[in-house]
């Protein structure tokens, strides 16, 4: 009998059966994924998780259409429809629509009050402040198999597309009060890593003296153990931000005079150029002007690389507009700029050996979200240790677009195995010696680790 590239039979056999197993576990995960999607749809748009998020999240939203498009298209654009119901007439996207009511969540719509503003829509609640804009790269995504094959899709993208580009017009208006072409963000909620050791500085720069204490509202410690979330005294300094924007009836530019945070975030800004990138694509499909969005681009791209690089230290730092500083934490969301295509070659591979060496450093899983040489690092806590799926997701795509396949694959690998093997949770336990079934943090049957299992494991994601 021939071998077959020095493979003996039996060895040849056994990697057959490895398929083979993988491939079920593949299926029968797919399946469970499309079920919580479908469970968690609550008539046109899905939730997050039942027990901690029963409303609709901005960049959650976008996650969750891209994956429901690969089995129930109609659902994915009834998911886009409904999250821009709740866009504001000067353009801002909010982080939370509150389509029904729900006392199990705080804060809800009577903290943020936004009916007070004048540019609120009517009819709906939303939050005040808004997530890291997907909207544009999600599309985009989506255009590269449904445009002209689906009309439904073309119709979307007709009647979404003009939306999104009032989105990001708001944002280089409204905060860019330096016209540097870096947008800030007022609240570390916008950013969408609440609890990351990079707000830390900031937020204890407010004084809580006289700030309410809300730890009898908050109802997320009912669901998840309390030292996996962010503290009482936290959360006094997030509403102290929430009732500061009130006050101002969330105009602008009177907020950025009057708050302590105000933030060049890297992710935010990286996702913002991967959105200007995509909708770049869209407008050639819908026979757009995109000039507007290319110079956009062009400064976004140009400010990241001039404030946010740090030579020294060979990452990217987010930007403290109130002390004029760089915050010298190191967290994933340093590596972004790699998913937005926004690095020199020559920063991009410091980026990867910055991935290998203090993100995993032999004991981890790819790719925690803060250094594990941090001082901050908890493996266990909200954002300041664990693996988040979108953030891999995003680094999966940066690193196969700067041409760091291995490392792209093992973040893959890492992602398939901890949702595998223990579950659809929000988050996930990095480290090596912890088992499976103890790995899975947060909620469970978590609606944007469904989503994307099924864009990772499909495969149909046409890379522009």
């Amino acid at each position: 009998m021939k071998h077959v590239n020095n493979v003996s039979p039996a060895s040849g056999l056994l990697a057959h059966s490895y398929y083979f197993i993988n491939q079920f576990i593949s299926c029968k995960m797919k399946e469970q994924a499309k079920e919580i999607l479908t469970d968690n749809n609550y008539g046109g748009y899905t939730i997050p998780s039942p027990k901690l998020y029963p409303f609709q999240w901005n960049w959650d939203s976008g996650f969750i259409a891209l994956g429901l498009s690969y089995f129930d298209k109609q659902n994915a654009y009834d998911e886009i429809r409904n999250m821009f119901k709740g866009q504001w007439s000067n353009g801002m996207l909010p982080h939370i629509n509150f389509h029904h009511l729900d006392e199990n969540y705080f804060p809800g719509p009577d903290v943020w009050g936004t009916a007070e503003c004048q540019w609120a829509p009517r009819g709906l609640a939303t939050s005040g402040i808004t997530q890291p804009p997907v909207f544009g790269f999600v599309l985009s995504m989506m255009a590269g198999r449904l445009a002209g094959t689906d009309s439904a899709f073309d119709n979307l993208l007709k009647e979404i597309y003009p939306k999104i580009v009032a989105f990001h017009r708001y944002l280089y208006t409204q905060r860019d009060p330096y016209n540097e072409g870096l947008v800030y963000i007022s609240h570390n909620w916008e950013s969408g890593t609440d609890n990351s050791p990079l707000w830390d500085e900031v937020l204890d720069a407010i004084d809580t003296t006289n700030v309410r204490d809300v730890s009898a509202l908050r109802r997320d410690l009912k669901n998840v153990d309390a030292s996996q979330r962010p503290t009482n005294e936290n959360y006094k300094r997030y509403i102290f931000l929430v009732d500061l924007f009130r006050s101002f009836k969330y105009d602008d530019s009177k907020i950025f005079e009057a708050t302590p945070f105000a933030v060049q975030d890297v992710l935010f800004n990286s996702m913002l150029i991967r959105s200007n990138e995509g909708l770049i694509h869209l407008a050639g499909l819908l026979g757009e002007d995109s000039a507007e969005i290319q110079k956009w681009n062009e400064k976004t791209i140009a400010a990241i690389n001039k404030k946010c690089w740090n030579e020294a230290d060979g990452f990217y730092y987010d930007y403290n507009l109130k002390n004029k500083k760089q915050i010298l934490v190191k967290v994933s969301n340093g590596f972004m700029p790699l998913f937005a295509g926004a690095c020199s070659q020559h920063q991009s591979q410091i980026l990867r050996n910055n991935l290998i060496q203090s993100f995993r450093a032999g004991n981890y899983m790819l790719c925690s979200s803060c250094a594990v040489d941090e001082p901050e690092f908890n493996p266990l806590k909200y954002w300041r240790g664990p693996v988040w799926i979108n953030v891999n997701w995003m680094l999966y795509h940066g690193l196969q677009r700067y041409g760091f396949a291995a490392e792209a694959e093992q973040v893959k690998k890492d992602t398939l195995h901890l949702i595998e093997q223990t579950g659809f949770y929000e988050y996930f336990d990095p480290r090596f010696e912890t088992k499976d079934e103890d790995r899975g943090l947060g909620g469970d049957h978590f609606s944007w680790t469904a989503a994307l299992y099924l864009d990772f494991v499909d495969k149909a994601v046409k890379e522009m």
